[in-house]
């Protein structure tokens, strides 16, 4: 069905609007995006990230009580937030350090081999190119409030987006399909291919821009689970206050009962208790899968910090499945180098669209 003129119009002001407010920003993530898809590399080569060195296999391991008794030597006046695992690399537990429970930005990491106990060198957190980087990709350095703007700078990507394939009908309905007019003027020449380029990065550019807009809510998702959702299952532990360290059980046995719920499920991360992914009373397991699909899909196992029992296993709801697979899907995660290299071609293909939006709009004022 033929648009009218109107509509066309309509569609015009839309396109035209959502595209000059959120180009700029757009131009700064999807530069900002590029290297990011190669983070694990870059940090590989740079060494930015401390890896174990290979053992043979079948090497055994030393126990997680002994692995976080030896990160607290390295740092004794801190506790313990976090003890996670890295998906490729098993063999070292990355063990975040704070002053307190309580969330904060004063933190440090420790790594610590499994299968010897050694300390790994680990280059300080949240400093260098990547980190600055990530930063201005995420939130601007404003934190939740620049995630939320970031996050509606990405809904007016996909009104651009949407209008602009409404509009690609009748802008070609006397062209060949993905024609480019060489004879014609430059302006012409970069108009056919912002519209190629468009039309061809169109589903990357949606599934791109509508899981950045879920990403930026990953904080109040998180937050809302947390206090409405899990109220229920910690009912019977209300008003009794943190669990003190020297009445906690072994975290070793704690693991085991978490393993032992979720067969064939690996570690993703642990968060102990009074931390912001935990209760006061338990230690919270934070397990992954081991193929492409159920390694985004973390499955949540809460161990009573003083008996290591298990407490229970929280259902995973809808907007949380939502977030998880977002994430992965958002930087081409899911596929291994393939796949990081198809997204980087496409970003760059999307930075070529976004500025010759930009010129197109400037030659027309």
């Amino acid at each position: 069905m033929a648009l009218s003129a109107r509509a066309v119009r309509g569609w015009s002001w839309v396109h035209k609007w959502s595209s000059l407010v959120c180009t700029l920003f757009m131009l700064l993530l999807c530069l900002t995006g590029l290297p990011l898809i190669f983070h694990e590399e870059i940090g590989d080569l740079t060494g930015a990230v401390a890896r174990p060195p290979a053992m043979p296999a079948g090497t055994p391991h030393i126990s997680l009580d002994r692995a976080l008794e030896i990160a607290h030597g390295v740092h004794p006046d801190r506790v313990v937030q976090f003890a996670s695992q890295d998906e490729s690399h098993t063999d070292a537990w990355y063990i975040t350090m704070t002053p307190t429970p309580a969330p904060t930005a004063d933190f440090v990491q420790v790594v610590v081999d499994s299968r010897t106990g050694a300390v790994l060198p680990q280059p300080p957190i949240g400093k260098g190119f990547m980190a600055v980087i990530e930063s201005l990709h995420v939130d601007l350095f404003a934190g939740q409030p620049g995630k939320l703007f970031l996050g509606a700078m990405g809904v007016l990507l996909l009104a651009a987006i949407v209008s602009g394939l409404v509009l690609y009908a009748p802008f070609m309905r006397k062209l060949d399909f993905g024609q480019v007019r060489t004879d014609r003027s430059p302006r012409v020449r970069w108009l056919d291919l912002h519209n190629l380029l468009g039309i061809a990065t169109l589903v990357w550019a949606l599934v791109v821009g509508a899981t950045g807009v879920i990403n930026t809510w990953a904080e109040l998702l998180l937050d809302h689970w947390q206090k409405e959702e899990l109220a229920a299952l910690l009912q019977p532990y209300e008003g009794q206050p943190l669990v003190p360290a020297a009445e906690r059980a072994s975290l070793q046995r704690s693991l085991e009962t978490a393993l032992a719920a979720a067969p064939g499920m690996k570690v993703a991360f642990i968060a102990f208790p009074g931390t912001s992914f935990s209760s006061p009373h338990h230690n919270t397991f934070y397990l992954r899968g081991s193929d492409p699909l159920t390694a985004r899909l973390n499955h949540t196992v809460m161990v009573d910090a003083r008996t290591a029992q298990l407490t229970a296993i929280p259902a995973t709801p809808w907007y949380l499945l939502a977030l998880r697979l977002s994430q992965p899907l958002h930087f081409g995660d899911y596929g291994g180098m393939p796949m990081k290299i198809l997204w980087a071609l496409l970003d760059v293909a999307t930075l070529v669209v976004l500025g010759s939006g930009l010129y197109l709009w400037w030659k027309r004022a």
